[in-house]
């Protein structure tokens, strides 16, 4: 259980602001939230903060650490005689929880909570049709701990900033799973999205005919790492497989990138294809799995005719999207396509606009019908891809300065995002599924054992 803090209300002011997530963007919330003196409490589901980037800590980050520290968390971390890393360096998910998030998190001292999965968030007694002091009424945020016994917490507002990694998107056609999918990834034949090709993993890959489904920045990291295995392990044969006409958008800016690594992350998959050292399928929608004892028959439809692989196993690229279903009890305005906040979603609509063409916003665009409740960090997107860090930060400084009354400062947006050319999707070759094919994940910054990368940071924020 939680300290009295956490519940009661504080001297002279209210409940405390609850944050959802102990990723980048959750923690940033905290930060600029002390910064304004408001008391926040961060609960975060995993046992650690950075939980899910944890998960593909062995990747490098195509961005490099000048912008991945949101300010306010670099002036509390320097309170505490914090040495920064070197600007220039691309960080590993590992070092960003290592040598970013864990003393971030030992700054903001008992403000966050670990092991605490979050089920719900609602208004204390009055549910979603209720309307009269609506606004006045705490939130509940109800919260089971790791011995199974739940909890509910009294909030002044709820920040929503715990990502989407757990809610991956389904490999079939129409955003559903295909017929023998669940089965598939129970007998092990489908990874986890950004498995360690090169390291923890790598027996599971070595010397196995691989099968990576998706054309965001993580199948492409998952390619470069499998190419590089098969100098080691012969025998491992790599296919890629993407539902659009061709896989060029893939390959975004190269050289005209302004993220020297984001470029190079194109330029040498493209040529590993062109080397046919990758075998590419394209217009290959998944239609069903077929299970045997030491193999996966992939079959697919396409404009083409009927195909099929068998496969030892398979790499998931297909993007993620927001689980909403802990907020049926609040009242959202959400965008019917890309499930971000209606105002947010024609910005982020990856059929228009890429991760750099997206304008900044913060407060006013993010806010919902259920007054003091935001939705941030990658979250936020939606199923769209490709969300930086940077954009998670702007986003919570803008909500604290509302929250603590400086409306001025919160409407007082600066973002300045480096040009890319990988983010940019190709509207001609949009997934029948109406998933985006250039998904990525949840995390946040896509992982690639070596090799520096972007990532649809599907997690709490990124990149």
């Amino acid at each position: 259980m939680l300290d009295a803090p956490c519940c009661t209300t504080q001297p002279g002011n209210e409940l405390p602001v609850i944050i959802l997530g102990a990723g980048p963007v959750g923690l940033a919330a905290a930060a600029h939230l002390t910064e304004q003196d408001i008391t926040s409490v961060v609960l975060e589901a995993g046992s650690s903060v950075g939980a899910s980037i944890a998960q593909w800590g062995h990747t490098r980050l195509f961005s490099p650490w000048q912008y991945n520290i949101d300010d306010a968390a670099r002036r509390l971390l320097e309170r505490a005689e914090w040495s920064a890393p070197d600007p220039d360096v691309l960080p590993t998910g590992n070092e960003l929880i290592q040598q970013y998030l864990e003393p971030l998190a030992a700054a903001l001292g008992d403000t966050v909570h670990t092991g605490m999965r979050v089920t719900a968030v609602s208004r204390e007694g009055i549910d979603k049709t209720r309307s009269y002091g609506r606004e006045d009424t705490p939130f509940i945020v109800r919260v089971v701990h790791p011995d199974g016994d739940f909890e509910d917490l009294r909030a002044r507002s709820v920040i929503d900033a715990s990502g989407t990694w757990n809610q991956p998107n389904p490999l079939g056609q129409a955003g559903l799973p295909a017929p023998g999918e669940t089965e598939a990834r129970s007998h092990g034949f489908i990874s986890a999205p950004l498995p360690d090709v090169g390291g923890i993993d790598r027996e599971r890959f070595a010397g196995r005919h691989v099968l990576v489904v998706g054309s965001g920045h993580s199948a492409a990291n998952s390619l470069l790492d499998l190419a590089e295995l098969t100098h080691h392990a012969p025998g491992t044969r790599i296919s890629w497989a993407v539902r659009g006409a061709d896989v060029t958008a893939v390959y975004g800016g190269e050289g005209n990138d302004e993220l020297a690594a984001r470029g190079t992350l194109g330029s040498r998959l493209r040529e590993l294809v062109e080397a046919g050292h990758i075998s590419v399928h394209t217009s290959f929608v998944i239609d069903s799995f077929d299970v045997s004892d030491d193999a996966l028959t992939v079959r697919a439809v396409s404009s083409v005719e009927p195909h099929q692989l068998n496969v030892d196993v398979l790499v998931p690229a297909t993007g993620f999207r927001p689980d909403l279903n802990m907020l049926s009890e609040l009242r959202l305005d959400m965008d019917p396509a890309v499930e971000a906040p209606r105002d947010l979603g024609p910005l982020i609509d990856p059929e228009f606009h890429s991760c750099g063409s997206v304008e900044p916003h913060g407060e006013r665009i993010l806010a919902h019908p259920e007054t003091g409740f935001y939705i941030v960090g990658m979250k936020s997107y939606g199923r769209a891809p490709t969300f930086l860090m940077a954009t998670g930060y702007e986003q919570v400084r803008s909500i604290a300065a509302a929250l603590a009354g400086d409306r001025e400062a919160a409407d007082d947006l600066k973002l300045q995002l480096p040009t890319t050319g990988v983010c940019t999707t190709d509207p001609g070759n949009a997934a029948s599924n109406g998933v985006s094919e250039s998904s990525t994940d949840d995390g946040c910054c896509a992982p690639v054992a070596n090799q520096p990368i972007l990532i649809g940071a599907r997690a709490s924020a990124c990149c």
